[in-house]
């Protein structure tokens, strides 16, 4: 359904659908569903494949100790399609930005030069920072300035990512193509026994989808109703490359994978059905690895897997998405390895799991709407002039996340990472996959989670990190408020 569409639904329609009113199914059930449709004539490239592109690694530059990684934000063209440009913003390219490979304990600086002719940030989503660098709303970077975010890696091996965060413009941005990963080694992670050659058998994967118009140009123009579902595409990309494929040799391969879309949750698996280990989450690796056969992701989580091709000597394996039944990523297998890795049973033993009856408080984040386009927190939509919640350092506490309507959302929380002790009521419910450092939970319709959280390093009364939804539109509409740490 396009934008023309979802006009026809009338503000109190969309009321009573998204504040959950009502029957099951119907109308709230169709809406959760709707994908907007591109009106680009892709015929001609439907069967036509191009090799996925990874994004380089940034070599930093060591002045005085300090690895400085200098990016340029910047408007550019792409191409998505052959015979057609495509207008982008990206850094130091065309479309997203280099990987940053960081290791734990060393000092960096980001340095992001804004040279747009509009406002921005750049926020570490992941980044276990001081409230001043993490690069939310607090921090915009005018044209034609400099921020820099400065500090000592301090955080577990993992797979994050950075993209903008200025407020209201948030979705545009990075629909646009504003976003890198930010990898960090640790030793712990460099003892094991996994695939770890960048781009070969270490492959990143930016999982997007997107709406194109008839001239190949991003569609970026949400209705209402489209805020409130979120802007969900038909098209998808991956590393800035329509239709990719990647040839891999017969050994397991490791994909670092982005949910880096605005608002679609993927549903993950390969063609043949078959089984693959995730080794990480959002902000550590798993104690264990996880046997899956498929891998759900929303906006903004990630996950490494690893999967094992050394019996697929000159097959071909589709990555798919299976909610929308299209692929995501042809795999082929032309080669034989000459080396193999084997995933050890056990990843990490380093974790801290804080039990609900060492919490010593109890808050409570009931997302919710309050009109068409207007999205809550607590019944609250975000003002940058209000600090919600204080939260003192190193108190474990518990935050209760209530999802009370009828559409998707998640919650992500700067500067830190938690983890789930229960969802709907039960620890029993919480998945095996969860069971790491994450940064960002998937809340379903009427879900209900429990995390453990604890502030920790870092204290600032004035400026402060943010909790919101990562499901772009969301966020831009008002589902975001901020606390401090004291």
């Amino acid at each position: 359904m396009r934008r023309r569409d979802f006009l026809t639904l009338s503000s109190t329609t969309a009321a009573w659908i998204l504040t959950g009113c009502g029957g099951g199914g119907g109308m709230g059930a169709m809406m959760n569903g709707m994908i907007s449709r591109s009106t680009f004539d892709f015929t001609p490239y439907l069967n036509v494949f191009t090799r996925l592109a990874i994004p380089p690694l940034l070599a930093p530059t060591n002045i005085g100790g300090v690895q400085h990684y200098n990016l340029n934000i910047q408007a550019s063209n792409h191409t998505f399609f052959s015979g057609f440009s495509t207008s982008t913003y990206a850094m130091n390219g065309t479309y997203l930005a280099p990987t940053l490979r960081l290791k734990n304990g060393d000092t960096v600086s980001i340095n992001y030069t804004n040279n747009l002719n509009e406002t921005t940030t750049m926020h570490g989503h992941g980044m276990h920072v001081p409230a001043v660098m993490d690069g939310a709303a607090h921090q915009p970077i005018a044209p034609g300035a400099t921020f820099s975010a400065q500090y000592t890696v301090k955080q577990k091996a993992c797979t994050n990512w950075y993209h903008p965060h200025y407020m209201g413009n948030t979705a545009q941005h990075v629909y646009k193509g504003l976003a890198g990963l930010i990898i960090i080694d640790d030793l712990e992670i460099n003892a094991l026994n996994l695939p770890k050659t960048y781009g070969v058998d270490d492959i990143p994967l930016i999982l997007q989808d997107r709406i194109f118009d008839q001239a190949g140009q991003f569609d970026y123009s949400p209705s209402t109703m489209e805020i409130m579902k979120g802007y969900k595409g038909d098209t998808f990309i991956v590393n800035g490359v329509y239709n990719p494929f990647v040839d891999v040799s017969t050994k397991e391969i490791r994909f670092r994978i982005l949910n880096g879309s605005n608002a679609t949750v993927y549903n993950l698996a390969f063609s043949d059905g078959r089984s693959f280990k995730q080794i990480a989450t959002d902000n550590s690796l798993l104690p264990s690895p996880v046997t899956l056969t498929s891998l759900k992701l929303s906006p903004a989580e990630r996950a490494e897997i690893v999967v094992d091709f050394a019996n697929d000597l000159n097959k071909t394996i589709f990555l798919n998405e299976t909610i929308q039944g299209k692929s995501f990523l042809k795999i082929n297998i032309p080669t034989v390895a000459t080396t193999q890795t084997i995933t050890p049973p056990v990843l990490t033993t380093t974790l801290t799991f804080n039990p609900l009856l060492n919490a010593v408080n109890t808050r409570t984040f009931t997302l919710a709407a309050n009109g068409p386009g207007k999205l809550t927190i607590n019944g609250v939509s975000m003002n940058p002039n209000v600090i919600n919640e204080l939260v003192p350092l190193n108190q474990i506490e518990i935050w209760e996340v209530i999802n009370t309507m009828r559409i998707d959302h998640n919650f992500h929380i700067h500067g830190t990472h938690f983890t789930i002790a229960e969802r709907n009521g039960s620890a029993t419910n919480v998945l095996s996959n969860e069971k790491g450092y994450k940064d960002t939970v998937y809340l379903a319709p009427n879900d209900r989670v429990r995390l453990i959280v604890k502030m920790t390093d870092y204290t600032d009364a004035v400026n402060p990190y943010m909790y919101h939804c990562h499901f772009l539109e969301h966020e831009d509409a008002g589902m975001m408020g901020q606390f401090a740490v004291i």
